[in-house]
């Protein structure tokens, strides 16, 4: 299975070069290799292109990420995550994108996670400093034995700092969820979700990035119902489309199936890719 992990993560580095996109610039007016999404509420390590006016030309973006860890011995561990970013901005009024994902994980060689996402999300007014933003996402988690999981939402978003070497935005969404569960009574629910991105590049080429981002989701129309998730991210530019990075992601969720803890900690390295 080690062997099936290298071969894989090769393809798709080799899968990856081939891409060809136009570049568009990140959050930061460096070149930053990991930034998030500030419409997709659900998972917080997915890219988004904040855009300044100067560059309003540049329509299409991809960038692909393949994080992973493997042990042999005592215990055989693996664990592949490979996430992506499209963004399509067709006029400085209106942007669309997505930001689909897989997560595959075996402990001895019995399947401990295998996680999809999927989403399509619109931002408007998005080179503003004060922006629309709507999405619609669904999800599939055999961690936490969720079959399907169905969100929207809608809100906006505001860019605090945005500078060469700094950027913050805070957004603010309501959000209608509703997921069923394979071991427990399905949800239906409403909630506020709030998220807080900052991103900083400490050397002046902007090679280095460091990325921060946390997302509290309530429930208002239930009691005692709460979500929160997010990830800290290091990454370092190795060339114009090839970044190592190392993350460490937290989610939390109090509603879930018996068995399973409520609190789940991640922490991988791998490469980014980018045209």
């Amino acid at each position: 299975m080690t062997r099936f992990f290298l071969a894989l993560l090769c393809f798709l580095v080799a899968f990856s070069s081939l891409c060809i996109a136009q570049s568009t610039p990140d959050t930061l007016q460096v070149s930053s290799t990991e930034t998030s999404s500030e419409e997709d509420e659900e998972d917080p390590a997915y890219p988004e292109v904040a855009e300044s006016e100067q560059d309003s030309t540049k329509q299409f973006f991809i960038r692909f990420n393949a994080d992973g860890t493997a042990s042999t011995g005592n215990v055989e561990r693996i664990l592949l995550q490979l996430t992506s970013a499209l963004d399509w901005k067709p006029s400085n009024q209106f942007k669309l994108s997505s930001s689909p994902s897989f997560i595959y994980g075996q402990q001895n060689k019995l399947l401990a996670e295998r996680e999809f996402f999927a989403d399509i999300r619109g931002s408007f007014w998005h080179q503003k400093q004060v922006y629309g933003l709507a999405f619609v996402a669904w999800d599939k988690s055999n961690l936490r034995r969720i079959l399907n999981r169905w969100t929207q939402a809608a809100g906006i978003g505001i860019k605090l700092v945005q500078r060469k070497r700094a950027y913050f935005s805070v957004t603010n969404l309501i959000l209608h969820e509703v997921t069923d569960f394979t071991e427990r009574a399905d949800i239906d629910v409403w909630r506020n979700s709030t998220r807080l991105l900052g991103e900083f590049a400490p050397d002046k080429a902007g090679k280095f990035t460091i990325t921060s981002i946390a997302f509290l989701q309530p429930a208002i129309s239930v009691k005692n119902n709460f979500r929160w998730n997010g990830s800290l991210t290091f990454a370092y530019k190795m060339s114009n489309h090839l970044s190592l990075r190392t993350k460490f992601e937290n989610a939390y969720e109090s509603y879930v199936v018996l068995g399973r803890k409520t609190n789940d900690f991640r922490w991988t390295i791998g490469l980014s890719f980018e045209n």
